[in-house]
């Protein structure tokens, strides 16, 4: 068997970036999916895996909300599945480390399945299904909607510190498929219960998770999950934590 693997390059690139090999270990710094859009993201309840659909057929918008841990875990992930991760930050030096992990081709340069960007518009390569691609939004609690997801197999994540009054009017966390929530205090919890219309209970549950706990909330989706970490991911990003 290989002991390297073959990075899937988006149509328009393949004739300006060449293909290029992986070596295993850096593979060993993400962990493994059950397919290329059902993604582990922890467990339930029993210890069972559970998975989500992050890359989907679909044009995809997503928010997590609680700081830079999970949303650098879910794009080491995502990675494992061979998806383009582009990040629009305004502080770089926080996702540096998954350019690290990325690592480099033979003759030494970047592997560009990582690219680091400023939060200005730019054109984003295009995506399919075998060369998914994730759009991470890192712009602050009140991200203006830079890169909207138009196409299939594309997936745009903003990264939401906490929760602010304002977010509520926008569409980055009104038309969420998908939202990961880590724990945030009654005066946020009861803002995410105006915004997703929660029950009291379910805003109450969001005050009390645990520093490994989420909420995966969707359509018809109230998913309580601990998020779990390996070796190789504690090792780059550090303990599982909330806030920056």
């Amino acid at each position: 068997m290989s002991r390297s693997r073959t990075i899937d390059t988006p149509d328009d690139l393949r004739d300006r970036v060449p293909e290029f090999l992986v070596p295993p270990e850096t593979l060993d710094t993400v962990s493994p999916s059950g397919d290329r859009g059902g993604m582990i993201i922890g467990s339930g309840p029993h210890g069972e895996p559970i998975s989500t659909s992050i890359l989907r057929p679909q044009p995809t918008r997503m928010v997590t909300v609680g700081g830079l841990y999970l949303a650098r875990q879910i794009a080491l992930r995502a990675m494992a599945t061979g998806a383009w991760v582009i990040i629009a930050t305004g502080r770089p030096d926080s996702w540096e480390n998954l350019a690290t992990a990325a690592g480099h081709t033979p003759d030494g340069s970047p592997v560009p399945l990582v690219q680091i960007r400023r939060l200005t518009p730019f054109d984003l390569p295009r995506s399919s299904e075998d060369a998914p691609l994730l759009v991470i939004h890192d712009g602050g609690a009140v991200p203006q909607e830079l890169f909207p997801p138009r196409s299939a197999w594309q997936t745009t994540m903003y990264v939401l510190p906490y929760l602010h009054p304002q977010v509520g009017n926008g569409t980055a966390a009104n038309t969420a498929d998908l939202v990961l929530l880590q724990r945030i205090p009654m005066n946020q919890a009861q803002l995410a219960g105006r915004i997703w219309h929660l029950h009291p209970p379910q805003v109450q549950q969001l005050t009390a998770l645990q520093d490994d706990g989420i909420i995966a909330l969707g359509n018809m989706l109230w998913s309580p999950i601990r998020l779990v970490t390996n070796h190789a991911e504690r090792e780059l990003l550090g303990p599982i934590r909330r806030g920056d």
